[in-house]
């Protein structure tokens, strides 16, 4: 790299803090500040080849993400979650832990071509030409779980100057601002959708937070249970059962959780997901197709998980899905400081007594007239049924044809393997759009 001035403009620094300051009022999302970050430090004369960063967070699936920012070829993510009760050696070899185990807040390294690495993660730097490693650690805050570590990295023959050096931690501060900003924002949004739902969550943050807020929608409705689980619960202890229950949602509940469907809410050993829809013919029928092909893919992926467990000795799960179309109330009832946000009304009531009648006619899955007309194909009347709290009979049909072939996604496949859920899998494999060459989430976020 060519020689340049080692001084560092303030003023362009200031405008850098800035347009952090107008980005975290702005909202705007952590990988775009990263990135931006960055971008605007090196056109600021900072010589930056490489910076590594990494922040905790409160999320169900991971423990903290981490962004790594190349001049060549810009950012790449990756969740990283820590096995329980374990730390990798390379964890243990790396430059944060020594950090963290020394209770310091810096460490610099001036990296050389040959001899010996300190620490594993130099002998890949030396391979980019790296001749110089400032690592940080930036809590949010005094007793707070949450906080920032990273690293800045120089491909400049003479390495960082002090004014470098001055100028990093300087905007260190200005940038965990923003990313604690940042990171609180995304606390929220994955907490509103991990336990009320991708859209529910964002009419909460859209402001419908009172009791009566809501409105009335029309969805395919797709109720399921699992069969036998007190007998589970009984035989295999409660932790086991949990597993158990995990699994089978895994299987069973995923595939409404996309194409227009979601996943509204967890009761006991059974769900509720909706396919919201126009009022006309049209958009009903996408709907009900759409959740009908989703039973067809939970079907095959309860079927894998049930070999997967017979191979281990395991008792296979059992389960009923019931089908129905109809107007809901879709908003928030309860107390007036404790609320749950669901689908409330008859037509949720009539799915869930539709769902119960699986096990009295013996069938994996069962509809009502109104959503198998919307489907079309063939359907085989089962009988009519006089539903508590509905004047007419209802009738119960299944389908008459047996479920499509369908081959199960990879993804599930690994997961049953491994124990991973599915959405485990999906954010452990989150990178960058460009597909860079894969590593592991130990090595970036530790780097």
């Amino acid at each position: 790299m060519s020689t340049i001035e080692s001084s560092v403009s303030s003023i362009l620094l200031d405008r850098v803090a800035e347009w952090l300051t107008n980005s975290s009022l702005a909202g705007d999302e952590l990988e775009n500040i990263v990135r931006g970050f960055c971008e605007r430090l090196t056109a600021a004369g900072l010589p930056l080849a490489r910076v590594h960063l990494s922040f905790s967070m409160l999320h169900p699936l991971y423990d903290a993400l981490s962004f790594t920012w190349r001049r060549a070829s810009g950012v790449t993510i990756e969740g990283f979650r820590m096995p329980a009760g374990q730390k990798p050696d390379r964890f243990l070899q790396s430059p944060y832990y020594y950090l963290l185990d020394n209770n310091l807040q810096h460490i610099r390294r001036r990296l050389i071509q040959e001899g010996p690495n300190e620490f594993p993660i130099f002998e890949d730097l030396r391979k980019d030409s790296i001749t110089d490693y400032l690592a940080f650690v930036q809590p949010f805050g005094d007793g707070s779980v949450q906080g920032m570590m990273g690293s800045w990295s120089t491909d400049h023959n003479t390495g960082f100057s002090d004014d470098m050096i001055d100028a990093l931690l300087r905007m260190q501060n200005h940038l965990a601002v923003a990313a604690k900003m940042a990171v609180l924002g995304k606390l929220a949004n994955n907490m509103l959708t991990t336990y009320l739902g991708g859209d529910a969550g964002k009419r909460v943050l859209n402001g419908q937070i009172r009791r009566g807020d809501g409105e009335t929608i029309r969805a395919a409705l797709v109720m399921g249970d699992m069969r036998e689980s007190t007998m589970y619960a009984e035989k295999e202890g409660r932790q086991a059962y949990i597993d158990t229950l995990n699994q089978f949602f895994d299987a069973i509940a995923a595939p409404f959780n996309r194409n227009g469907g979601e996943i509204l809410s967890f009761l006991g050993d059974g769900f509720l997901a909706v396919y919201p829809c126009g009022r006309h013919k049209d958009p009903s029928k996408i709907a009900c197709e759409a959740a009908l092909s989703a039973v067809h893919q939970a079907q095959a992926r309860v079927a894998e998980l049930n070999r997967d467990r017979e191979q281990k000795g395991l008792t296979r799960i059992g389960y009923g899905i019931g089908l129905h179309v109809g107007n809901v109330m879709f908003g928030n009832v309860g107390l007036k400081d404790r609320l749950t946000f669901s689908a409330f009304g008859s037509a949720v009531n009539e799915v869930q007594r539709l769902q119960i009648l699986t096990k009295k006619y013996g069938r994996e899955v069962v509809a009502s007239q109104a959503f198998a007309g919307y489907c079309g194909g063939e359907w085989t009347t089962l009988g009519e049924e006089k539903l508590r709290g509905i004047r007419q009979k209802v009738t119960v049909l299944q389908p008459r044809a047996p479920a499509p072939a369908i081959n199960v996604d990879e993804s599930f496949r690994e997961a049953v393997q491994n124990g991973l859920s599915e959405a485990e899998q999906v954010i452990l494999l989150h990178r960058d759009a460009k597909n860079q060459v894969k590593r592991t989430s130990m090595e970036k976020f530790i780097q």
